[in-house]
């Protein structure tokens, strides 16, 4: 029997357990920005600090595009639970800021959505 922890989370036998209050609680913020999912209604669906919200036109700092990701049927399961097979998903390089004028959806994300996306690897073609 092989067993690995870390802070929030343990492994036993090549399988990770999660401790169940970090998957409930809130993002960290960045200098007072909550950490963010938006979904656009045509530029996808992107993951950052939500830096500024007029109407539809939301700008988010240190974002990422979320091409397609895989472990949550939907975006709420995005959100609240991060990426579950990060090698299987496509998740672009870090935005420094990005202007999107089409938000259709804000979602706030939980620490482990928050550090899974953020530490998700580059996906490249």
């Amino acid at each position: 029997m092989e067993i690995k922890t870390n802070t929030n989370e343990i492994t036993l036998n090549g399988k990770t357990y999660v401790e169940k209050d970090s998957i409930s609680a809130k993002s960290i913020d960045l200098d007072g920005m909550k950490f963010v999912v938006i979904r656009t209604y045509s530029a996808g669906v992107h993951a950052g600090y939500l830096k500024k919200r007029e109407g539809k036109e939301v700008t988010l700092v240190n974002s990422r595009r979320i091409w397609q990701w895989k472990g949550a049927n939907e975006l709420c399961g995005l959100a609240m639970k991060g990426i579950k097979f990060p090698n299987e998903s496509r998740i672009s390089p870090v935005q420094t800021e990005i202007v999107l004028t089409e938000a259709i959806e804000i979602l706030d994300t939980t620490s482990i959505a928050q550090k899974t996306i953020l530490e998700a690897p580059e996906w490249k073609q």
